[in-house]
């Protein structure tokens, strides 16, 4: 070999040393995060703060094509269980369920559906939710969850083996649980994990004899994907169905992800807690379904305006 071709030679394996050296950096930036916190720097209207705020947690989590494929028929599972009113932030933000729903028809969806076991009745907390109007505007199908909808099914839980289940909402091909971040008499908080029990059917209040271990058994049986926490308005106390506006704070904040329980440690803090303290969230890792240290995670921050 020649001194010139060797020298070639040389320039040519350095050139590609140095690409394989610097792929995984390049991978791991366009790889999507894990987990999105979008903060509002914006003025005080609520509409557009809920809608870009939403839009931007999905856009650094990849997208809702990431998650929806052409022809999928997709359940936006809010909080919508309590005739109150959005101000009083005992439901989820219309306004970001609606922009959930158009991003499923953008990314493809044959078919949206919303729906939620209320607590209240059904037909009044849709409707004071503002959730039932903004997502038929947004061109979803809006469904009351009666309980003869429901169906026993194998959850094959620690504690519920066998329980009563909406089929509709267990057998979407996706289903973005969107829960507002509030606080809960008895579990300390409600977020992510908490909202699975408008999934489920029968005698719920059976549940708080453990409810740590029953939200691990259901969120299992969903098998979460994708999950967009509402942080817009809290709710700080006298949860979960609140009433009293001097119990709301304005946080300005939407987080999406794919680990369940990094968000609902996430929502823990919100709420002032440390995640370790709640024992729905400790459930949740210990059953194999999240991590707590949602920092350890690909998380991207976000300031939107």
């Amino acid at each position: 070999m020649s001194n010139f071709a060797r020298r070639d030679f040389l320039k040519q394996t350095m050139a590609v040393g140095s690409a394989a050296a610097l792929s995984p950096a390049v991978f791991a930036q366009d790889k999507p995060a894990d987990m999105c916190i979008a903060r509002w720097k914006g003025g005080e209207d609520f509409k557009p703060m809920a809608v870009r705020l939403t839009e931007e947690a999905m856009k650094n989590i990849g997208g809702m094509a990431r998650f929806v494929k052409k022809g999928d028929v997709v359940w936006v599972k809010p909080n919508m269980a309590w005739d109150r009113t959005p101000e009083q932030a005992a439901n989820t933000n219309p306004d970001l369920v609606a922009t959930l729903v158009r991003l499923c028809f953008e990314a493809g969806a044959s078919k949206v559906k919303v729906g939620d076991r209320t607590c209240n009745e059904n037909k009044k907390s849709y409707v004071r939710s503002g959730i039932e109007a903004a997502a038929k505007a947004a061109g979803a199908e809006v469904i009351y969850m009666d309980d003869n909808r429901v169906k026993e099914m194998a959850l094959g839980g620690k504690r519920l083996d066998k329980w009563p289940v909406f089929p509709e909402m267990a057998e979407a091909n996706l289903m973005i649980n969107c829960p507002v971040v509030k606080h809960h008499c008895l579990s300390k908080m409600t977020a992510c994990m908490k909202a699975y029990m408008g999934v489920a059917g029968g005698e719920r209040g059976q549940w708080h004899q453990d409810i740590p271990t029953c939200l691990a058994d259901i969120t299992a049986f969903m098998k979460p994907r994708l999950c967009v926490m509402d942080a817009i308005r809290i709710l700080t106390a006298n949860g979960p169905t609140g009433g009293n506006l001097a119990d709301v704070k304005v946080v300005k904040t939407v987080a999406a992800g794919t680990d369940i329980v990094a968000l609902d440690a996430f929502a823990a803090e919100i709420l002032g807690h440390k995640p370790a303290d709640i024992e729905t969230v400790m459930a949740g890792e210990k059953a194999g379904l999240g991590k707590i240290d949602y920092r350890a995670l690909a998380l991207k921050e976000v300031e939107v305006a």
